[in-house]
């Protein structure tokens, strides 16, 4: 299924584009997996405040848009244009940022009046092909939707059924441009990053040397850090540090935090289960530089920039471990409540124990790929038998 972000062009709480949209999210989840983004929070454009494409709203859409393989914008027609707001969120998306650089685009709209959005829509393409947006929107097929206060029943719903199934074949023939677009995918443009951690955050402990075996002794020190029976207010609740610290270690994954800043300050310690990966108590506040080998350097920082810009929310990997178990081992992006980027952490878990259970549960197989190789090619074989000896007792030339 194709993951596809659909852009509502208009903020206003009424809108009919949103509900174009909401419509495709519905009636078309058979071919599309598409998740509808609001620009209402997104400020005018003002490249003195050049940092809201690291943060907010405006970073939240640029990631989005990163993880996507295709997006459609859904636009009203204002003074025959595009509205102000969508008109700021691409100049965002053309200033520091470059998500829809070699991105498909599907262009859409639904109007109050007969001729659609056709003004807005040839508008919005131009603009979209502009240098610096860069965007592969594509050509030819158009969806105009005219008259949309009268085109939705009162569920939400496309009242004409010619018009759903038109807009069928314009999802259908936008994932095939999609697909073939997909051999244009350009190279993430990553900035440098600091694997040294010199950059500091507002959270770093200043005072404390980093690459030291008592960095988490000190920094403890310093900040005069709660512990034991006292509590710690969180955002859906109000525990103890133990009782944190018990419910992090008895979960069934290893878990290390590295901050934005890349210093690593945290891993848990699973109860019961042999470790997975080695994680030393004295790495703790060290820099990633510091951690691991010269020689991963480049690697490691392609995987954090891919964070840290949006471009993949999670970063995927395995191994074997000595039992011949599969072994998950994730780097996952941390974000605020605002969109910025916070971090990362890893999650390491023995998937072995899980399959067994959902094998266990559905009395199924897991069977290697050579067999089911080889089934295939034997249902292959009795069909081409098959269908020769109906093709030699009933063909044309019989006829």
């Amino acid at each position: 299924m194709m993951k596809l972000v659909g852009i509502v062009g208009s903020p206003a709480e009424q809108s009919y584009n949103r509900e174009l949209l909401q419509f495709i999210q519905k009636e078309y989840a058979d071919l599309i997996d598409l998740e509808i983004l609001e620009i209402d929070q997104v400020p005018l454009f003002d490249r003195d405040e050049s940092q809201l494409t690291d943060e907010g709203p405006v970073h939240t859409i640029v990631r989005k848009i990163h993880q996507a393989e295709g997006v459609i914008i859904s636009t009203p027609e204002h003074n025959h244009t595009i509205p102000a707001g969508l008109s700021s969120l691409i100049e965002w998306l053309s200033y520091k940022v470059h998500p829809l650089r070699h991105k498909p685009v599907l262009i859409i709209g639904a109007s109050y009046h007969n001729q659609g959005t056709s003004r807005s829509q040839l508008h919005l393409r131009q603009i979209l092909e502009a240098p610096g947006v860069d965007a592969m929107t594509m050509p030819g097929t158009e969806f105009l939707l005219n008259e949309a206060k009268t085109a939705f029943d009162m569920y939400g719903r496309l009242k004409d059924e010619g018009t759903i199934v038109f807009l069928r074949s314009v999802i259908q023939k936008f994932m095939e441009y999609a697909k073939a677009i997909q051999t244009l995918k350009v190279k993430p443009e990553l900035g440098v990053e600091d694997l040294n951690a010199n950059a500091g955050t507002n959270t770093t402990i200043e005072g404390v040397e980093m690459n030291t075996n008592h960095w988490f002794t000190q920094a403890s020190q310093k900040t005069k850090a709660v512990s034991g029976q006292q509590y710690v207010q969180l955002d859906k609740g109000l525990l103890t540090v133990d009782q944190i610290n018990w419910l992090l270690n008895n979960l069934p994954v290893e878990l290390s935090f590295i901050d934005n800043n890349n210093q690593y300050l945290y891993h848990n310690r699973p109860m019961d289960q042999p470790t997975l990966i080695k994680r030393h108590d004295e790495d703790l506040g060290s820099s990633l530089a510091h951690l691991y080998p010269k020689e991963t350097h480049e690697d490691l920082a392609t995987v954090i920039g891919q964070l840290r810009a949006g471009y993949e929310e999670h970063i995927p990997t395995y191994f074997i471990n000595d039992q011949n178990e599969f072994v998950l081992h994730d780097y996952r992006a941390l974000h605020d409540e605002t969109g910025e980027f916070k971090g990362f952490y890893e999650y390491v878990q023995n998937l072995h124990p899980l399959v067994e259970w959902y094998l266990d549960q559905t009395g199924q197989q897991l069977v290697a790929k050579e067999a089911t190789d080889w089934v295939t090619e034997e249902v292959v074989e009795e069909v081409v038998e098959e269908t020769s000896q109906d093709d030699a007792t009933t063909s044309a030339s019989e006829h």
